[in-house]
């Protein structure tokens, strides 16, 4: 286990150090400034503004100057919200994105595996047509259209629920947010699920297991489950880091105060440090992410080694 994870850190690393250079350079390279949204400024003042955020140095010492801070857990300040740094703006909207998206995954998990058994058992009748092409709808179907849906039937017309807001993250402002981040994951999901499970109850084990006279329900539970899922858990790692650091559609929508929704105003504002930390802490949940869901993996597979 420790070598596997010695592994896993050693490329890891240069991994996140490529992550936040491409960024780095691809954020310099865009037209503008942070400041060409403000009032004129006149060129004293402007060189002075430049020299605070040490932007009027060269490139190459901004970037080592940059992965300095990174190396040390400052990610700078925030170009455009004043005597606010990017640790401070993390920390006052993470928490919605954590909750709208870890209760989506989780509700997305449980909906689509059952789903996806239910097709499995029931291939290539009415249940499995049914489930399937729902499925499908939900691929198809972006968020930016199933969200202004949702609110124009269930907010506008019948009235049962907020349009848009937190409310301090009350239940009533959760619901509409989270089903529409939820519903594409169900549909990718119950589809991961079915593939994995028509394909292991046709292999040789589950043969003899019906042989053996064991009952079906624990045929699917105990054995077929288990090897079905092993395609899902390789997915669920950076489904989970996108829905946990924002949907940028769904946050800009409902008007929710997220890491999402900060991505899109920060890099409409070229706030680059903001943009940058984000970044970050999106590729560090991937790695995280991924480094779990290879542990469950070979958990679930005793054919997969860790050392």
């Amino acid at each position: 286990m420790l070598r596997f994870l010695f592994r896993r850190l050693l490329v890891a690393i240069p991994t996140l150090f490529l992550v936040i250079t491409v960024a780095f350079f691809m954020m310099r390279a865009a037209p503008g400034s942070p400041f060409v949204n403000e009032r004129q400024l006149s060129p004293q003042i402007e060189a002075v503004v430049m020299a605070k955020f040490g932007m009027d140095k060269p490139l190459h010492e901004q970037y080592f100057n940059y992965l300095a801070g990174v190396v040390k857990g400052d990610f700078g300040p925030s170009l455009k919200y004043r005597d606010k740094s990017v640790l401070d703006i993390l920390n006052e909207n993470y928490k919605v994105s954590l909750i709208l998206g870890g209760v989506s995954i989780l509700l997305a998990a449980m909906i689509g595996m059952s789903l996806g058994v239910i097709a499995a058992l029931r291939q290539n009748r009415i249940a499995d047509y049914f489930t399937m092409g729902v499925a499908i709808l939900g691929v198809c179907i972006p968020t930016f259209v199933t969200a202004p849906l949702l609110v124009m039937v269930f907010a506008s017309k019948l009235g049962w629920l907020p349009t848009a807001g937190w409310n301090g993250g009350a239940l009533a402002n959760l619901i509409l947010p989270i089903t529409v981040l939820a519903l594409p994951q169900i549909a990718i999901i119950s589809r991961l699920t079915r593939a994995g499970m028509i394909e292991v109850l046709r292999s040789n084990y589950i043969r003899t297991a019906r042989s053996k006279g064991l009952p079906e329900s624990l045929i699917v539970r105990k054995h077929a489950l288990r090897a079905a899922i092993l395609p899902l858990v390789s997915y669920l790692g950076p489904a989970a880091a996108g829905l946990l650091t924002g949907s940028l559609v769904v946050e800009k929508i409902f008007n929710l105060p997220g890491l999402g929704k900060f991505f899109v105003i920060s890099a409409l504002q070229r706030d680059y440090t903001v943009v940058m930390g984000m970044v970050i802490v999106y590729a560090l949940l991937i790695l995280v992410l991924n480094l779990i869901a290879d542990m469950i993996y070979a958990a679930l597979d005793p054919r997969v080694r860790l050392s």
